[in-house]
């Protein structure tokens, strides 16, 4: 995940490891799913920006195999270090300033990166350029607004306090400058910067351990910002920790907006 003022998550935090481990069982099954759909197979030439951990890379490697490549990028490589084998290529990389990394490649896939990137429409020109003509860009961001409540069913004092919590990080991340409604605009983004055949879809879960195992890292992870903003005490926080842990609420993921196309 690209780290800026705005955003609340970076990998360098001690339990940021368990917050990109919780993402992929999350969202992996649906962005593989896309991907396959795409026909990756063997020695296509791949582009995973902000990867942070190593789920998508190393699926990416087996695609393409020996003969492709995958390059993985990152502010921060820490987590990379398993997957740097060929086929793959690991490097330090500001997607919102720097040149690509290459060009020619096949796909171009970046997951809940361009929110946090101050100049979105800089970065989403590079990932575009670096495609060769035919090649595929994935881009996949959330959209908080969409669906802003993590318990939609709040019929207890568990879920009233969940939910709370959920509006005051909205709250936080607004005031620094997030964009909470940016997964929405995605398919109009990448129409606008020339791509075609563009289309979208939203993953929702609702209720699932992967959704439990998701917001509890995200809690504890940011747990020092939420009580220096006054959006919660350690108390509240303890709490909702114990509620996650006790499994009786039906705890949703922020909605996931894929949306892709091809370069002309």
């Amino acid at each position: 995940m690209m780290r800026t003022d705005r955003n609340l998550l970076h990998n360098r935090q001690a339990e940021a490891g368990e917050h990109c481990d919780a993402l992929g069982p999350l969202f992996d099954p649906t962005t593989f799913r896309y991907l396959e759909g795409f026909g990756i197979g063997p020695g296509w030439r791949c582009w995973e920006v902000g990867a942070g951990g190593t789920s998508v890379v190393s699926w990416l490697a087996k695609k393409v195999g020996p003969t492709g490549k995958v390059v993985a990028t990152d502010l921060d490589t820490s987590r990379l270090a398993p997957a740097a084998r060929p086929p793959v290529e690991v490097r330090v990389h500001d997607v919102g300033v720097e040149e690509p990394p290459g060009e020619e490649f096949d796909l171009v896939h970046a997951r809940v990166v361009l929110s946090h990137v101050p100049d979105s429409e800089r970065a989403l020109r590079s990932m575009i350029k670096a495609l060769r003509p035919g090649g595929r860009l994935l881009v996949e961001d959330a959209d908080p607004l969409l669906q802003p409540q993590l318990c939609p069913d709040e019929y207890g004092p568990e879920q009233q306090l969940a939910n709370r919590l959920r509006d005051g990080v909205h709250a936080h991340l607004a005031e620094r400058g997030a964009d909470l409604s940016f997964g929405r605009r995605l398919p109009r983004l990448l129409r606008a910067a020339g791509l075609r055949r563009v289309v979208a879809d939203v993953y929702y879960p609702v209720s699932s351990p992967a959704c439990a195992a998701l917001e509890a890292a995200t809690v504890r992870e940011i747990r020092d910002q939420l009580v220096t903003a006054g959006i919660a005490t350690d108390r509240d926080i303890d709490r909702h920790l114990a509620n996650i842990t006790a499994g009786g609420m039906d705890l949703s993921a922020t909605p996931m907006i894929s949306a892709w196309g091809r370069k002309a």
